[in-house]
């Protein structure tokens, strides 16, 4: 059996076990999380249910292929469930790594390891039900600082603003590195959370900012931004609705407080200035002006990193990949800097070549674009006689790993269904890992009773 193997069952991942499955490979697809889905089940926002509606039909489609084989349940690493070195001992022709980014960034700041000190990205885990994630503390209290200013930073806010936490809630305050015309969000999306923001309080926040930006050629000019940025903002004159969400820019992270029980209380900001660089580009860099917030919860969404306990080399960037032959092309293949050459057979696509880079459509685009250029490799190497899946099987097994397979994760659609509708949209009754496979083990034992009644009829 020729073989391919794909680390990764989010978007990248399935769109290219999809199109390695019908350019005729066995497919052996290896995920971390029970079901799959990654980023497009996990981390986009409960409400966008027509996307991830459509996702999940897709990935299904993906994996109702015969020559596509899943491992649920199971986590690729040199200290996880099956280290990269195991992984090759099967004999797959290539591994596809679409692992996304794991990791969060940290900036190794003093009482980062605080209580309610979060990387967002887990938080959006925890609020969207991963079973590795549903169970931890990421209880959020009244005052909230989110730190960056892109779309994860809104979809948070949003949450903390809107659904659950919202009862607690009294105000989240999103605080920016740099100046109000660097913010990153799309239109769309700041158009939910602007019914919480005051245009009063903001306009006092781009007045405080106004001078410093203008010394790096920059217009904060508050109807300048407002207009741009803000488009939806109600005019001078009408309250927002509470809880509310301010803004403070040109401000970075220095220290955080705890308190004697060891939660943040204080988040202590320096103050930044814009400074432009000798190619043309703009930079904040801090002062010796600080600013001090009374928080309780600090959310951290400035970005991801690569897991280096994957065991893939790592680069300045995260997994290293072969130097680009042109300064626009994409690569794929995975680099050894150390020795200078190509991991042959080794390929990284979506978040796991570009971290925190695009939305699922884009990790769509990238998973099938680096499945092309697994294929050519492909079709230049022998057959290496990767194991059987059945095999594969009986080698996780005899490490004690559960393996979720594709018959199971139809055992665990039936025991869902048997549970009836959920309350929550694109979500599930069976969140908590042990309760998800005591469901499957259910229902297996279920369909044993059911053929032996029709056997005995």
């Amino acid at each position: 059996m020729k073989g391919v193997f794909v680390v990764g069952a989010g978007p990248a991942g399935m769109f290219a076990a999809r199109r390695l499955a019908l350019a005729g490979y066995e497919v052996c697809v290896f995920n971390r999380d029970i079901r799959p889905g990654g980023l497009a089940q996990y981390g986009i926002y409960p409400l966008k249910t027509k996307m991830k509606s459509g996702l999940r039909k897709q990935f299904e489609q993906a994996l109702a292929l015969p020559n596509v084989h899943y491992f649920g349940h199971v986590q690729i690493g040199e200290s996880y469930d099956l280290s990269l070195a195991e992984l090759e001992s099967f004999r797959p022709a290539a591994i596809l790594f679409a692992s996304g980014a794991q990791g969060a960034k940290k900036l190794g700041l003093q009482g980062e390891n605080a209580y309610g000190v979060y990387a967002a990205k887990d938080y959006v885990y925890h609020y969207n039900q991963l079973e590795s994630h549903v169970s931890r503390d990421f209880s959020t209290h009244r005052h909230i600082a989110v730190v960056g200013v892109g779309n994860v930073a809104i979809d948070v806010a949003r949450w903390l603003l809107e659904d659950k936490p919202a009862k607690h809630t009294q105000s989240v305050v999103i605080v920016a590195r740099r100046g109000p015309l660097d913010v990153k969000f799309d239109a769309k999306e700041i158009e939910h959370v602007e019914p919480y923001i005051s245009r009063r309080e903001l306009v006092t926040e781009l007045e405080r900012v106004r001078a410093r930006c203008a010394r790096v050629g920059q217009d904060a000019a508050p109807d300048t931004v407002i207009a741009k940025h803000f488009p939806h903002l109600d005019e001078v004159g009408s309250e927002p609705a509470v809880p509310r969400l301010r803004f403070r820019f040109l401000s970075s992270p220095k220290a955080f407080v705890p308190n004697r029980e060891g939660r943040v209380q204080l988040l202590i900001l320096a103050d930044n200035e814009l400074v432009q660089n000798a190619d043309g580009s703009v930079a904040a860099r801090a002062t010796d002006e600080q600013a001090v917030l009374d928080v309780d919860t600090v959310l951290f969404a400035i970005g991801d990193r690569h897991d280096p306990g994957i065991g893939l080399p790592m680069g300045p960037e995260g997994f290293a990949v072969k130097p680009a032959e042109q300064p626009d092309a994409a690569s794929y293949e995975v680099w050894d800097p150390a020795e200078g050459r190509v991991h042959p057979g080794q390929f990284v696509m979506g978040w796991a070549r570009r971290a925190s880079t695009g939305l699922a459509g884009l990790a769509r685009h990238d998973g099938e674009a680096g499945a092309e250029r697994a294929l050519g490799y492909l079709s230049t190497v022998a057959d290496p006689g990767t194991m059987s899946v059945e095999q594969i099987h009986e080698r996780i097994a005899a490490k004690g790993i559960r393996v979720v397979d594709k018959e199971e994760l139809g055992l665990l659609a039936r025991a869902e269904e048997r549970r009836g509708q959920v309350d929550a949209p694109n979500s599930f009754h069976l969140i908590e890992e042990g309760a998800i496979l005591q469901a499957i083990d259910e229902e297996r034992a279920l369909e044993a009773l059911e053929v032996s009644a029709g056997g005995a009829t």
